[in-house]
């Protein structure tokens, strides 16, 4: 048997060898005796390759819907992407919803053309999956004329050109990144941004042909704001939202600046657009915002040609050469301008609490029209 002193002689022997083995050897790196430095450990991406797991069972879901509720909601069922379906699934079987969904319906039996087309109404919602948001752009009312609004904010189908309000969005993006080119063909079409996270995302979705706000207060507002405070609640790393005009901007109030970057300003329109718009910033900030907190690989390209990346967050304001738009003021077809629509086209004002903003939508899409019939 070993004894006690044994013991301790092995005891001490081991301990020696461990302590050994844990100095620097000769010519060794401090890395050989700290070890690797850790990697800096990044904040969660705002995007991922795959949707979220979820517990939601669309298949379940629908079958505890009543035959009433799955008739009205079958465009939803079948058109909404089902990241959002999941989230949204409670606002589509309230009275409210159901309300909107009964008015569609009596459009559509009446004979009354309503625009996007029905299967685009939620293009918004499958270019932009939830768990892809990275940026939101709040629009108004959709496009009301023909090839125009196609479920993106802002957007456009070709042939028809970029409406006003967009033609001054690639102004602004081009004062942020002189390399910037817009679109060929006058070209309006912003699936691109949408594919690359950027939810644009009316606060109306349907509008009837060529009836300016016919399809407000019916019940859009209500799911549109409900889809952006999923937004905020989900994407709960951070967002940027972009809100441009009073409109816009009540539908962002509420929303954590501690965690999301809320950008605002007046709107793009001709009537507004020269009190600040192409000197906001709001491209670039974007994507410095998203720089800071996820990386330089999570900004966003706001190109929409192949020629050319516009996406650096380092991209330099060129100050002395920003473009400013003159304000255009609708004229009445075959009338002179009175002297005080000339003051009013270089000063534009606001004549009542209602912000002018709220329908600019529109007279977009009434002066893409004509751009468009005049081409033709």
């Amino acid at each position: 048997m070993a004894s006690p002193t044994g013991v301790k002689r092995n005891a001490n022997h081991l301990t020696a060898s461990s302590t050994d083995s844990k100095k620097p050897k000769a010519n060794g790196s401090i890395t050989s005796f700290f070890g690797a430095p850790k990697a800096k450990v990044k904040t969660a991406e705002p995007k991922s390759s795959t949707p979220p797991s979820s517990n939601f069972n669309k298949q379940k879901w629908i079958a505890s819907l009543t035959p009433e509720q799955a008739e009205l909601l079958r465009l939803e069922i079948e058109t909404l992407d089902d990241s959002w379906l999941a989230q949204l699934k409670d606002e589509l079987v309230t009275p409210e919803f159901m309300a909107l969904k009964q008015f569609l319906e009596k459009e559509k039996r009446s004979g009354v053309k309503v625009f996007p087309p029905e299967n685009e109404i939620y293009s918004w919602s499958r270019h932009t999956p939830l768990h892809t948001v990275k940026a939101v752009i709040i629009g108004q009312d959709p496009y009301h004329n023909h090839n125009q609004a196609h479920g993106l904010a802002f957007s456009v189908r070709p042939p028809t050109p970029a409406p006003p309000s967009l033609v001054n969005i690639y102004t602004g993006i081009k004062n942020d990144y002189p390399s910037f080119e817009r679109p060929p063909n006058k070209g309006g079409l912003l699936t691109p941004w949408a594919e690359r996270g950027v939810l644009m995302l009316n606060t109306c979705l349907t509008v009837r042909a060529h009836q300016a706000a016919s399809h407000s207060n019916k019940g859009w507002e209500r799911l549109t704001q409900k889809a952006i405070d999923i937004v905020a609640r989900v994407r709960s790393h951070g967002v940027v939202f972009l809100a441009w005009g009073n409109p816009a901007g009540k539908r962002v109030s509420s929303i954590n600046r501690q965690k999301h970057c809320v950008l605002q300003s007046v709107h793009p329109s001709p009537l507004s657009a020269s009190r600040g718009f192409f000197v906001n910033q709001h491209f670039k900030k974007c994507n410095e915002w998203l720089a800071e907190r996820y990386g330089a690989d999570e900004v966003i390209d706001w190109s929409l040609t192949s020629n050319v990346k516009t996406a650096s967050p380092l991209a330099a304001i060129q100050s002395p050469s920003v473009v400013i738009e003159k304000p255009k003021t609708p004229m009445t077809k075959g009338t002179a301008p009175t002297a005080s629509e000339e003051a009013d086209r270089d000063e534009p004002q606001l004549t009542n609490s209602l912000d002018a903003d709220e329908f600019e939508d529109d007279i977009d899409a009434l002066e893409a029209l004509a751009a468009a019939e005049t081409r033709d």
